[in-house]
């Protein structure tokens, strides 16, 4: 741009501008251009006048933006000053400043607010106080602002929840809420609003709710739109699962028991336990594992038994459950002590014991195995059980000997039981035991008379006469021992003065007692009597008789009775087994006459004898049947052992055994034994075939009925297995399967060595050896081979029938000769 004044006239050329930007600066260059021309010319002409320019007439920013005006004067000016929209002047401040340079005056305002709108002056004053102004309108708009919008927002499920976003801007700005760029308002769902305060509220908010929602703002008139995504969260309060709501455990075992709690919600709950208003924390007694969702409690013992309560706890709330764990305690005996009453008096047992659940008690009393349980009653009413609450208690009255002993008290429940014993001590005055008070006995024949006495405490014993202690120190035949707790009185009678009446004497702390006893002169037995045989053969007879009306005083120690044949005049005494009333009179001889008697013998002597009896033996007849029973023998054999029979007073002579099979129905074989044979041996009989037999004794005087006797043959055995390996075990049969297959390999090898030059053997020779060339050397090795060959066959025969030499010579030269002519063709 160029420009030319001529004649006052002003002249402009513009330039080609390439674009709008340097176009509308030329014309502000012109506009400038023209104004400063127009002012030389007023001043020219002699005018003293001002001119008051602003830089810019209205200017548009935002809120928070910074301007700067400048104010030109033209002319003599003395002040130039701003003002603001409520008329007053403006003084320089912190925000606000105001410069002036020479003819130019600016004013700057820092981060500007809605307040600062408006029309603001700029006045220069002359010295002749003329003034001049000019004027800029300032307009400021609020650009979208988001002043509270937290990012994430959390809710409770189920509130109605108001999500925030406070968005303001000049004019003020349209809101609209997005959640997967949708308008939420737009949705067919009630639940979706937007307030008036532009908030999002949600009704009854759902975990599916959860999610990213914008908030979006415009300003039409600008064309300015912002956003913010908000997170919005929906938390569940938290809420226990079905859990077991009660645990049982045994104390006292070492046992271990895991409480479980799970919970939902959202976020995950977190879980702690409580008990007797405390925090569970892991220690030695307490485990927590699986985020505290498994509570174990180790080492369970009584005091564990309780309430646990499990509270899980997240943004949303809490909530709680409560466990129960029952210890269960095995029943244990407490109290439990020996007793001691007297005779006829009155006793309480007592036994208490503790455990979980209560045990219940039972006494059983030792002696009679009798058991009472809590209530029961003996059958004489003297016994009774009561019990409450683990503590029960035995009543016994008018004590008798009878209830002293062990007593038993059990404490029982559905887990287990526990016993304990004590013994009941019964005191009570002396008492002698034996029933017998006469003893018998002769000149100088020592006697010992027992004084046996029971008593609790233990009593003193003393022996006396006529009130004369024994023994005294001028009788010598009295003598007195000690024999655990009985005292002995030995007397040995030397005239009929020691025999009569002596008295024992026991006394404890309860009472005394005093017994007396007879010494009496004894004699021998009186005769017994009822002689007569029971049972009688050709060669024995079994004799009864009665015992005698008196022992004479003195026990009866045997009997002897004396027999003999009629014509005879030698007696054959036997003697009875000890005080047996029957005797057995044997080795007589048949079809013969007998007479016998019998005495009694005691310490003192032998008795008068019984009455005579006569008795004839059996005649001779034929044997009975024998008797007999058969088990397999060995191999195809069958024994047959006899019993002892009835000979019908002969000795049996022998034996006949005739015998057939019965399923072939074949003639009957017959052989004959000696009759002092008990076994008989069938052999050469076939496998699994039934035989029938008949036995006939024979003595002298003729033949016994036959016996009959069936028995069925075994099934063939196996051989191999019943002989070769019927003594040797598992192990000693595997091995000798092992060394058999080991054989056979070797065998083969050789074998293969010597006629097909192969084999382990032949690859081992050559590897050593060398491979030899030469028929020489070849028929020499077959020649030392075949040796080796020969005894090795030889050795496998054994025991079968064996190959002949030539034959095994033969064979061998075949296949030498079928290998030579193999190898000369290949």
């Amino acid at each position: 741009m160029q420009h030319t004044g001529t004649g006052g006239k002003l002249t402009y050329t513009l330039a080609q501008s390439p674009s709008l930007g340097t176009l509308s600066l030329h014309l502000l260059l012109i506009m400038k251009v023209s104004y400063f021309y127009l002012l030389g010319l007023l001043v020219s002409s002699g005018q003293a006048l001002m001119q008051v320019t602003i830089s810019l007439s209205k200017v548009e920013i935002s809120v928070g933006q910074s301007k700067y005006f400048t104010c030109t004067v033209i002319g003599e000016a003395d002040n130039i000053d701003w003002f603001n929209p409520q008329g007053e002047k403006i003084i320089s401040g912190q925000r606000v400043v105001v410069q002036r340079e020479g003819i130019r005056s600016w004013l700057t305002i820092y981060k500007a607010n809605v307040d600062d709108a408006g029309i603001y002056r700029c006045q220069a004053t002359d010295s002749k106080g003329h003034a001049q102004e000019a004027t800029v309108v300032l307009e400021i708009y609020q650009k979208l602002t988001f002043e509270d919008v937290p990012s994430p927002q959390e809710f409770k499920r189920g509130e109605n929840a108001e999500v925030l976003c406070l968005v303001s801007s000049s004019p003020a700005p349209m809101v609209r809420w997005l959640n997967n760029r949708e308008d939420v308002t737009d949705i067919d769902d009630r639940r979706f609003a937007m307030l008036p305060n532009n908030n999002l509220q949600i009704k009854n908010i759902s975990k599916r709710d959860e999610g990213i929602y914008r908030c979006e703002g415009r300003v039409e008139v600008r064309g300015e739109i912002d956003f913010r995504d908000i997170s919005v969260i929906v938390n569940v309060p938290p809420e226990i699962l079905a859990q077991q709501r009660s645990f049982n455990a045994t104390a006292d075992r070492l046992e271990d028991i895991t409480l479980f709690c799970r919970a939902t919600g959202s976020p995950k709950p977190y879980i702690t336990w409580h008990r007797n208003g405390k925090l569970v924390e892991e220690n030695e007694k307490y485990d927590l594992r699986e985020d505290n969702t498994e509570l174990t409690v180790k080492n369970i013992i009584s005091t564990d038994s309780g309430l646990y309560v499990c509270r899980a706890t997240n943004k949303a709330g809490f909530t709680e459950k409560q466990s129960f764990l029952q210890v269960f305690v095995q029943p244990h005996i407490v109290q439990l002590q020996n007793e001691t009453t007297i005779e006829h008096g009155h006793v309480t047992l007592t036994c208490e014991a503790e455990g979980e659940p209560i045990p219940e008690i039972t006494w059983k009393r030792s002696s009679d195995g009798m058991i009472f349980y809590d209530g029961d009653k003996s059958q004489d009413g003297r016994i009774e059980s009561t019990g409450h609450h683990g503590k029960s208690s035995l009543h016994i009255k008018s004590v008798m000997l009878s209830d002293a002993g062990r007593y038993d008290c059990e404490a029982a429940s559905r887990i287990g039981g526990h016993q304990k014993s004590m013994y009941l001590n019964i005191e009570y005055a002396p008492k002698f035991i034996s029933n017998q008070t006469i003893y018998y006995s002769w000149e100088n024949n020592p006697i010992n008379i027992s004084c046996d006495v029971t008593s609790n405490p233990p009593s003193s014993i003393y022996w006396s006469r006529d009130k004369l202690l024994l023994p005294a120190r001028n009788i010598t035949n009295i003598k007195t021992y000690r024999d655990g707790k009985r005292i002995l009185l030995e007397i040995t009678p030397l005239s009929d003065n020691d025999f009569g009446r002596y008295n024992c004497t026991a006394i404890n702390s309860i009472g005394s007692r005093i017994q007396e006893y007879i010494l009496t002169l004894a004699d021998v037995p009186s005769s017994p009597y009822g002689l007569r045989v029971i049972e009688l053969s050709q060669t024995y007879a079994k004799v009864f008789f009665n015992k005698p009306d008196s022992h004479g005083g003195v026990p009866i120690h045997h009997y002897q009775m004396d027999f003999k044949e009629v014509s005879s005049e030698i007696w054959k005494v036997v003697r009875s087994h000890g005080t047996q009333t029957i005797i057995v009179l044997g080795n007589l001889d048949a079809n013969t006459t007998y007479e016998v008697k019998v005495a009694a013998v005691n310490g003192k002597g032998k008795g008068e004898y019984s009455k005579t009896e006569i008795f004839q033996t059996l005649p001779v007849r034929e044997p009975s049947p024998p008797s007999i029973h058969g088990q397999p023998g060995g191999g195809k054999s069958f024994k047959l052992s006899i019993t002892k029979q009835d000979d019908g007073g002969a000795p049996i002579l022998n034996y006949v055994v005739k015998y057939r099979s019965k399923d072939k129905e074949d003639q009957w074989l017959e052989k004959k034994f000696l009759g002092n044979k008990d076994y008989i041996i069938l052999d050469h009989l076939q496998w699994n075939v039934g035989y029938e037999v008949h036995i006939i004794a024979t003595n002298r005087l003729g033949h016994s009925e036959p016996t009959v006797f069936e028995f069925l043959m075994p099934p063939k055995p196996n051989i191999i297995a019943d002989t070769l390996f019927s003594g040797l075990g598992v192990g000693a049969v595997i091995g000798l399967a092992v060394a058999a297959l080991l054989l056979v390999l070797v065998v083969t090898d050789v074998s293969c060595f010597f006629i097909r030059q192969c084999g382990l053997l032949m690859c081992i020779t050559r590897r050593i050896c060398g491979k030899k060339s030469g028929s020489s050397g070849k028929s020499k090795e077959l020649e030392e081979g075949k040796a080796a060959y020969l005894k090795l066959l030889l050795k496998e025969e054994n025991g079968k029938e064996a190959l002949s030499a030539e034959a095994i010579e033969i064979k061998i030269s075949n296949d030498i000769i079928q290998t030579t002519e193999s190898d000369s063709k290949a």
